[in-house]
């Protein structure tokens, strides 16, 4: 269904990860270097750097989602015929889709709290800190949906009923170069 714009879509957090994680290490460093160097520093690295972590895992979290890399264990249903496999993916789903629920509402009502109060150093608006989770919660719900229907369809291969890998070490599909 929406399989290679989430692909697509995907490729881009990863791009804004590397991007995000450069920045991050920019500005410990130079901070770290110019304390020690010249007793200054950049005033906003601590703030901006923290910003940046959170906003790194929550779009890792996406990516992670995408390619079944949470945690999980699938000792029981990887026992279970293919229909109870089913049944168990359904319902996983549906419990994945309210948690993104719950954490859509959560990070909306702290967006409309925040919205007028000011970060220390940035002097920017709180509500940006927390709209990752809204990213979070509707690319996770998008990801799920296109899961479910991927199911519906028949398109969905039988061992992708079990939502996570068999092992860390197994490697990750790698994206296509970025045209």
């Amino acid at each position: 269904m929406f399989t290679k714009l989430i692909d697509q879509y995907c490729r881009l957090i990863r791009v804004a990860m590397v991007i995000a994680l450069a920045l991050m290490v920019a500005l410990v460093l130079g901070n770290v270097f110019l304390r020690y160097a010249f007793n200054s520093g950049i005033t906003v690295s601590e703030e901006l750097s923290r910003w940046l972590f959170v906003w790194v895992t929550f779009l890792g979290a996406i990516v992670a989602m995408k390619e079944g890399a949470h945690l999980g264990t699938d000792t029981l249903i990887s026992r279970l015929p293919l229909g109870g496999q089913k049944i168990c993916f359904l319902i996983a789903h549906f419990g994945m889709l309210f948690a993104c629920w719950l954490l859509f509402k959560g990070s909306w009502d702290q967006v409309v709290i925040n919205v007028e109060t000011s970060s220390p150093v940035m002097e920017v608006s709180m509500a940006w800190f927390f709209v990752c989770g809204l990213v979070l919660s509707i690319s996770g719900a998008l990801i799920l949906v296109n899961q479910m229907l991927r199911f519906a369809t028949g398109q969905l291969a039988d061992h992708e009923l079990i939502g996570i890998r068999e092992s860390e070490e197994e490697p990750i599909d790698a994206p296509a170069p970025l045209k």
